[in-house]
C-alpha cells in the first residue's frame, strides 16, 4: 500500500496564529480553515475555503445588530449580538436562536451556556479518543491539533475543542470532549461533532440516503431558509441516511467547483444539517442526533463527543471523495488487515441459506477453490435451532451438530485443507425469544417494562451498554472462535432498536442508553481487534445498513448492499463513493436472476461491477455450467491483476448512473502507472452515437498499455440472451487518453467493458 500523504516541514506550520487579532489558520494543501478568539472570549468562524496566507483579515465584519437580536450585557452601543456572530462553539439560551453545538440542563432546570475561551494550546500528532472510533496518526509528524478550551463560568462546564490538520491534505478532524468542572451535577441535551457559520446561502445540499437493498443514493437539493436536515433515530447509521453531508457551491460538478463536507465518525443516531437563517447565513453542523439524547454529568465527570471529518474540495466532488478515501484507506482503517489483498469470497448465503450441511459445504469450497477463492464464509444457521430466522440468536456455543457433524472444527479443517480460509456470520448483537440465552435472560434485551416487545425478523436487540450482557456475548464468542481456525468473521446486524430502556440506568438517564449501546459495540469490536488481530472481521447490516465511518475503524470493508444486482449496485456504489473507498465496499457476483429484483445480466458484467471492491461470490458454485466456472476463473486471475489499483488508487467518477444510460469510472494509483477503467451500459437505444470516456489523472507523459475486456452479446436462435468476452490491447499516450479519450459502443442491455492500463517501460 502507498504510504501516507506527505508530510509538511515543519509540522508546527500547519497551524499558525496571528497573534495581533489571535486568528488561527489551519492550513491545508490548498484551503484554509480560520477562526479568532474575540476579546470577550467567544471563538468565531472566519473562513473555510480556498487557501489564505495568514494575516489580519480583520476588515471582515463579524457581527450586525438587528432588530429582535439580542445584545449581551453592555454590548448594545457596539452592536454585538450572537444572533449574527459566526460562532465555532454555539449554545442556547443567550441570543443565538440557531441550532447549537452544546446543550446543557443545569441543576435548576436552566438551558442557559455562556462559553468563553480560556486556553489555547497547538499540538504535534493527535489524541486517540477514548472509547470511540477515529482518525488517527502514526507519527506525530503527519498531524498537527490546535486544543481550545472553552468555559461556562456559571454551571463550570469546559468543553475543550480539538481541531486537527492532517499534513498534505485538506481534511480536518473535529471532536471536544466535557468535563464538569462545577460543584453540581449537569446533564448535556445537545452533542453535535462540529457547527460551522458560512456566510452565504446559496449551496446546494448533496446527501446520501435510500432504504434496505437501495442504499447511499445521491440526492441534491438547494438550501431553503430553516433547516434542510438528514438524520437517523433507529440506532444505527441506518439504510436510510448516511451520517454524510456535503454543501455544493454555485457550479460545482464532478471535478471542478467548491464542495465543503463533513462526516461523522460514529454508528448511531446522528444529526446532519445545514440552517439557513433571516440574514442569508448558513450553520453547517453533524454530531449526535439530540432526539431523546441525554448524558448525566457528575462533578468531575466527562463526555466524549464523537469525530467529524471535514473536507473541502475546490476540484468538486471527485476531490472531496479523493480526500476521504486516502484518509481514511491510510489512517481509519487500521490493523493487520488495512494494507493486505482483499482475498477472494465464496459466501454460502445465496447458495443455501438454512439448508445446508458440512458435506454440502465443504463441496462448495472445493469448487471456489477451483474457480480461484481464497475464503469459504459460512453465513446464519451455523448454531442452536436455527432452521429460519425465527429462533436461535445468541446461543451461540451451540453448534448445530444435525447440520455439521464433527462441528466447526470439522469443517473448518476441511476448508484449510483445501488451502483456504474458513469464516463464520455472527449477529453478536441480538437475540431471539425462542433462544436459551432469552429464556435465560429475558431482561437483557431493550425494553420497558408493562409494554410489548417490538420485534424486528424475530428478534430483539440486546443491551449492549450494560457490562454483563457484553461480557456473556464475548465469553461465547470467543469460545468459539478458539474452537476451530476461523480466519474471518461476518459481524451483522438484522434490525434497528425500538423500546431503547435500560434496568441499568435510572430514570433521569435513559437518554444515555442509545449512545451506550454503540459505546458497547465499539467495545466488542474493539476486543476483537486486541484479542483475535489475525482475524478478517467484515461489517453487514443488513448491507448496508451501518456503512460509516466509525465501522470502518474496525472493519476493512463492509457489505455495501444485500442487493448484489449489478445494475442496482452502480447507483449504490456510486453513491457510497462519494465518502468511502472502493477498498471498504464488499461487491460480490450472486445469481441470476437476481434475489433482489429478479434480473438477468451476463456473468462478465456482474463480475466487472463487482471488481469494483472487494470481490467474491455468493451463489451455488455447483450447480455452475463447465464454461461458467472457467469464466469465474478467469475473473478472479483479471481481479488479482487489478487488485492493487482496485484497492488503493484514486477514483474519478466519468459518467453519472442517474438518469443516464451509462455509468463509468476510474481508478488510478498514486504513482500514476497503472489504471482501471469500468463503463457499463445500462439500456440501450437505437442507432446510438458512442459514449466518449475522456480519462482522467494519468501521467500525459507517459505511454500506457490498454488491455480491453468487452462483454459482447451475441445472436442465439433460441430467443435467449448469450454474451462472450472479448480481448484486445494498443498502446496510447496519457496525453492522449484524456484529451481524446475511449470509446464505448457495445450494443445490448447491461453490457460492460474494462479497459485495463498499466505503463510501458
Amino acid at each position: 500500500m502507498a504510504s501516507f500523504l506527505p508530510i509538511m516541514s515543519p509540522p508546527m506550520s500547519a497551524i499558525t496564529c496571528h497573534e495581533p487579532t489571535s486568528t488561527y489558520f489551519l492550513q491545508g494543501a490548498g484551503s484554509s480553515y480560520v477562526l479568532r478568539v474575540l476579546p470577550t472570549g467567544h471563538l468565531v468562524h472566519l473562513h473555510w475555503g480556498a487557501r489564505l496566507e495568514p494575516c489580519a483579515i480583520d476588515w471582515f465584519p463579524l457581527w450586525g445588530d438587528r432588530a429582535f437580536s439580542p445584545n449581551p450585557p453592555g454590548m448594545r452601543e457596539v452592536g454585538f449580538t450572537l444572533d449574527t456572530l459566526p460562532q465555532e462553539a454555539p449554545a442556547y439560551g443567550n441570543g443565538d436562536y440557531r441550532a447549537a453545538l452544546v446543550g446543557a440542563r443545569h441543576a435548576d432546570g436552566s438551558h442557559v451556556l455562556d462559553l468563553r475561551v480560556v486556553k489555547r494550546e497547538i499540538r504535534a500528532g493527535k489524541p486517540a479518543l477514548e472509547g470511540l472510533p477515529a482518525t488517527y496518526v502514526e507519527d506525530p509528524a503527519e498531524a498537527t491539533t490546535l486544543a481550545i478550551t472553552l468555559l461556562d463560568k456559571v454551571a463550570g462546564l469546559e468543553i475543550e475543542l480539538l481541531y486537527t490538520v492532517f499534513h498534505g491534505t485538506d481534511a480536518i478532524a473535529r471532536s471536544w470532549r466535557a468535563v464538569n468542572r462545577g460543584g453540581a451535577a449537569l446533564q448535556l441535551s445537545r452533542a453535535l461533532s462540529a457547527s460551522v457559520d458560512l456566510p452565504r446561502a446559496d449551496w446546494t445540499m448533496l446527501q446520501l440516503s435510500g432504504a434496505w437493498a437501495r442504499e447511499r443514493q445521491v440526492v441534491e437539493r438547494p438550501l431553503a431558509p430553516g433547516v434542510s436536515a438528514v438524520e437517523s433515530r433507529r440506532g444505527t447509521s441506518s439504510h436510510q441516511h448516511n451520517p454524510f453531508i456535503a454543501l455544493c457551491a454555485p457550479g460545482a460538478g464532478e471535478e471542478h467547483g467548491e464542495v465543503l463536507a463533513m462526516n461523522l465518525v460514529y454508528s448511531g443516531n446522528f444529526l446532519a444539517q445545514a440552517e439557513v437563517d433571516q440574514f442569508g447565513s448558513t450553520r453547517l453542523q453533524i454530531g449526535i442526533n439530540p432526539l431523546e439524547f441525554a448524558w448525566e454529568l457528575a462533578p468531575g465527570g466527562s463526555f466524549q463527543a464523537p469525530e467529524a471529518v471535514l473536507v473541502r474540495s475546490g476540484e468538486g466532488l471527485g476531490g472531496m471523495s479523493r480526500t476521504f478515501h486516502r484518509l481514511y484507506r491510510s489512517r481509519l482503517v487500521r490493523g493487520p488487515f488495512r494494507d493486505a489483498p482483499r482475498p477472494v469470497l465464496i459466501n454460502n448465503w445465496e447458495a443455501t441459506y438454512f439448508k445446508f450441511d458440512t458435506d454440502k459445504l465443504l463441496a462448495l469450497a472445493k469448487a471456489g477453490k477451483e474457480v480461484g477463492c481464497d475464503l469459504c464464509v459460512l453465513d446464519d444457521g451455523w448454531f442452536g435451532k436455527r432452521e429460519d430466522d425465527r429462533s436461535g440468536l445468541g446461543d451461540w456455543t451451540r453448534v448445530n451438530q444435525a447440520k455439521l457433524p464433527g462441528g466447526l472444527k470439522r469443517l473448518a479443517e476441511g476448508v484449510n485443507a483445501l488451502g483456504m480460509r474458513f469464516g463464520l456470520w455472527f449477529e453478536p448483537e441480538m437475540v431471539s425469544p425462542d433462544s436459551d440465552l432469552y429464556r435465560e435472560h429475558p431482561d437483557w434485551c431493550f425494553h420497558v417494562p408493562g409494554r410489548p416487545r417490538t420485534e424486528g425478523r424475530s428478534q430483539l436487540v440486546l443491551d449492549l451498554g450494560r457490562a454483563e450482557v457484553r461480557e456473556r456475548i464475548w465469553a461465547d464468542m470467543s469460545s468459539v472462535l478458539r474452537s476451530a481456525p476461523i480466519g474471518f468473521v461476518k459481524w451483522d446486524m438484522n434490525r434497528h432498536l425500538t423500546e431503547v430502556w435500560s434496568p441499568a440506568l435510572p430514570p433521569a438517564r435513559q437518554g444515555e442508553a442509545a449512545h451506550r449501546f454503540t459505546l458497547g459495540v465499539y467495545d466488542l469490536l474493539e476486543r476483537m481487534h486486541r484479542e483475535f488481530p489475525d482475524v478478517l472481521v467484515e461489517g453487514c447490516s443488513g448491507g448496508g445498513g451501518r456503512f460509516d465511518p466509525g465501522m470502518l475503524f474496525y472493519h476493512p470493508y463492509i457489505w455495501t448492499s444485500d442487493n448484489s444486482d449489478a445494475i442496482e449496485r452502480l447507483r449504490i456504489q456510486h453513491g457510497t463513493s462519494m465518502a468511502y473507498p472502493l477498498s471498504s465496499m464488499d461487491a460480490n457476483i450472486s445469481a441470476v436472476p437476481n434475489h433482489q429484483v429478479h434480473r438477468r445480466t451476463p456473468l462478465a458484467t456482474r463480475a466487472i461491477v463487482a471488481f469494483t471492491g472487494a470481490f467474491g461470490y455468493q451463489l451455488d458454485l455447483l450447480t455452475m455450467t463447465g464454461d461458467e466456472r472457467a469464466a469465474m476463473r478467469r475473473q478472479t486471475e483479471r481481479w488479482r491483476q487489478v487488485r492493487r489499483v482496485v484497492q488503493e488508487g484514486d477514483l474519478h467518477r466519468l459518467v453519472d448512473p442517474r438518469g443516464n444510460r451509462w455509468a463509468a469510472w476510474m481508478s488510478v494509483t498514486p504513482e500514476r502507472d497503472e489504471a482501471l477503467v469500468t463503463c457499463v451500459r445500462i439500456l440501450t437505444e437505437a442507432n446510438a452515437g458512442r459514449l466518449a470516456l475522456r480519462l482522467r489523472g494519468l501521467d500525459p507523459a507517459r505511454t500506457y498499455r490498454v488491455r480491453v475486456t468487452t462483454t459482447k452479446e451475441l445472436p442465439s436462435g433460441s430467443g435467449a440472451t448469450r454474451h462472450q468476452e472479448v480481448e484486445s490491447a494498443f498502446d496510447a499516450s496519457g496525453a492522449a487518453l484524456m484529451a481524446v479519450g475511449l470509446r464505448a459502443d457495445s450494443p445490448g442491455d447491461f453490457v460492460a467493458s474494462t479497459w485495463h492500463l498499466t505503463t510501458l517501460g
